[in-house]
């Protein structure tokens, strides 16, 4: 966490301070009060942090030279290529599974005709999971005015994630609506890392029971909550993100908000050990509220069963609000927690001991940003 700026202070500097920007009651204040009167945290600034994603997205691509792929037909690909490559993000300059980089090194809806053009000619691979990564780019561009001027999302700690390699990282879950949490987890990788690197988001049967939106969630980069798809990814040096909590966080009342809940029987933990990647501890805040649930209904569980019989929800949340509200939010990535054991399976009492410990520092750590954080709106 950053220091406070006035912390190192005494107080009769303080008091001049005060005095120089007329600060009433000054006399009367104490130290701790003197800080935290003169202390003002800069304001937010989504245009100027836009400014420095576009930058850093755009160093990327080389604009002078474009990529080399053809069509059969011999039609070029019209896309500039990735710095040190001959090929475009769309056609193997990079690992467009793992690396986030606009085709076109930036986002914006005048780039969306050649990305239309590229998914009606089906031109480049989709990955076996199912990532589309001009659709999650499409999806990217959309999402992050959510991002930037909805939620006014800050995040911590960015420096803590893997430039690569395989990284599991554990996030407390948000009790609302729409997996809002899991697009600004990855919303904030992408925008904040200096490599943009992609998180493969786990979700439950509810996001791929569907036909159109399990094909839609696996085409911007989700996987299914399946052990299979995991080790893909670990094995393959990716980064997926898990919400061990499961569903009890995601249907949790107003009540619980923030209460972080049992991490189920540790399996991230058994797999982070199982592929030798390293577990990142990720405290949310923001989720909890932005839907703010009233009750949990057992009735709408049921009518939820009828029509997904997989699901394995005993209650439902009923929800205040229809439209989100525009909470701050906060995310604070933890330093990594290395393997003990790598490529093996940890003894069951140290991944129950792990997993609880790795609860108790996220909770920790929500209450940290909780107390810092000031008005949620």
């Amino acid at each position: 966490m950053s220091r406070h700026p006035y912390a190192d202070m005494t107080k009769q500097q303080l008091l001049e301070e005060a005095r120089r920007r007329q600060l009433r009651g000054r006399s009367r204040m104490t130290k701790s009060e003197l800080i935290d009167a003169l202390y003002e945290p800069p304001k937010y600034d989504a245009a100027a942090r836009r400014r420095a994603l576009e930058k850093r997205l755009d160093s990327f691509v080389d604009h002078t030279r474009s990529c080399n792929w053809r069509s059969v037909e011999g039609h070029p690909c019209g896309l500039p290529a990735i710095k040190e490559h001959e090929r475009c993000s769309l056609h193997g300059g990079i690992d467009a599974a793992d690396i986030a980089v606009p085709a076109t090194g930036r986002l914006g809806f005048d780039t969306w005709p050649q990305l239309l053009r590229h998914i009606w000619l089906a031109s480049y691979d989709i990955d076996p999971i199912g990532l589309d990564p001009a659709v999650a780019e499409m999806f990217w561009h959309v999402a992050n005015y959510m991002y930037f001027e909805y939620f006014r999302v800050e995040v911590e700690g960015v420096e803590n994630l893997p430039l690569q390699g395989p990284a599991l990282l554990a996030a407390n879950h948000g009790g609302a609506a729409l997996p809002y949490d899991a697009v600004m987890l990855t919303l904030s990788m992408i925008n904040e890392m200096s490599v943009p690197r992609r998180p493969r988001v786990m979700g439950t049967e509810v996001f791929n029971a569907s036909p159109t939106l399990s094909h839609f969630y696996r085409k911007i980069g989700g996987v299914y909550a399946s052990r299979a798809d995991a080790a893909y990814l670990l094995n393959r040096g990716h980064m997926v993100g898990v919400f061990p909590e499961g569903v009890r966080a995601f249907q949790k009342p107003f009540s619980q908000a923030y209460h972080v809940q049992r991490f189920g029987r540790g399996g991230f933990v058994t797999m982070a050990e199982r592929h030798a990647a390293p577990v990142v501890p990720v405290a949310i805040v923001g989720s909890d509220e932005v839907h703010p649930a009233l009750f949990s209904s057992q009735l709408l569980a049921r009518l939820v069963r009828l029509i997904w019989p997989s699901q394995r929800v005993e209650e439902m949340a009923v929800y205040l609000n229809l439209i989100p509200l525009p909470i701050r939010w906060r995310i604070r990535f933890l330093e990594p927690i290395p393997p003990s054991h790598a490529g093996t399976d940890p003894d069951p009492l140290e991944m129950l001991e792990r997993t609880e410990a790795i609860r108790t520092l996220i909770q920790r750590n929500l209450d940290d940003l909780l107390s810092a954080r000031g008005s949620a709106i």
